[in-house]
């Protein structure tokens, strides 16, 4: 579900199908006892702690997705048809935009070559990502990240209580999906909210979803996305200190920045003037947070 209601919540890549550029409540948590191990086991962070990083000016563009599948009954709103999936690539590609994981696109951000990039990221890890999504995102040479949900892969959207049940990608299709190239993030263990968990909650939720992952791709794991959009300070402390290189939110919000980096909510009403609608507001947000910070630095100064 996208900021303004709330907080949200197969083939395999390979032959490229052809597709023709196309014309132009919240919902409760059900959390799972977590996977737990000892501190030693855990990884450790590769930052120093210390303060946040200092957030610029402007945030990245990032499009949030979840299912790209057709679903008759879809109350979270999560599931985008294939179709309108293809209308909304087509869209970016007509724009003159390039979509690409968000592992790249901070990279390129970095860079200073990231104003044609805008980010792709789907939450959950459904399996109709390899199906239908993959193929669609192939046929542009985009790209995407998947963030899964490490302790659940080959199991169900069981969280979801009132939404349809959907497959969720297998350790092996993870692993070839990122053999093949599409960034794998992490999801946390047993797709729970982050804020109020314990220190050693944290740690799990962060670092053990992390090495689990690390395991089943063969490689570095560097992005997190918070289980229901839910973020707060000790949340993005703990997904530092794992070693991530970011992490992405949903809202704007005092912690914006690169380990709370905010999207825009995709479903399959946007069409091509309200996608466009979303990229100016998210503008305006970044405006608005930056005057708010502002005003807090002078407001901080001035009783110094």
């Amino acid at each position: 579900m996208d900021a303004e209601r709330g907080s949200v919540r197969s083939a395999l890549p390979g032959a490229r199908r052809s597709v023709a550029p196309a014309a132009a409540g919240p919902h409760a948590d059900a959390p799972r006892a977590d996977t737990r191990r000892s501190q030693a086991q855990l990884p450790r962070s590769r930052r120093p702690v210390g303060e946040l990083p200092s957030p610029g000016p402007t945030s990245p563009w990032i499009l949030m997705y979840h299912s790209v599948a057709v679903e008759k009954e879809d109350p979270y709103r999560l599931t985008v048809s294939p179709d309108r999936f293809a209308d909304q690539i087509a869209w970016l590609h007509r724009r003159g935009r390039r979509g690409v994981s968000v592992r790249e696109l901070m990279r390129a951000r970095a860079a200073g070559r990231d104003d044609n990039l805008v980010g792709l990221t789907f939450d959950d890890g459904y399996a109709d990502f390899a199906r239908h999504a993959v193929p669609i995102l192939q046929a542009y040479g985009f790209t995407a990240t998947a963030y899964v949900v490490a302790d659940l892969l080959g199991r169900a959207n069981d969280w979801d209580v009132e939404g349809p049940r959907k497959k969720l990608l297998t350790v092996q299709e993870v692993t070839e999906l990122a053999a093949a190239g599409w960034e794998i993030g992490s999801h946390g263990l047993g797709h729970r909210s982050l804020p109020g968990l314990s220190a050693d909650v944290l740690a799990a939720q962060t670092r053990e979803s992390r090495r689990v992952l690390e395991e089943v791709v063969g490689g570095p794991v560097t992005g997190f996305c918070y289980p229901y959009g839910h973020v707060d300070l000790p949340a993005t402390l703990a997904v530092r200190d794992a070693g991530y290189d970011y992490a992405v939110a949903i809202a704007h919000s005092p912690l914006t920045g690169r380990f709370a980096l905010p999207r825009c909510y995709v479903g399959d009403r946007d069409g091509a003037w309200r996608l466009r609608a979303k990229r100016g507001r998210h503008r305006l947000r970044d405006t608005v947070t930056e005057l708010r910070r502002s005003r807090l630095a002078a407001r901080r100064g001035a009783a110094r």
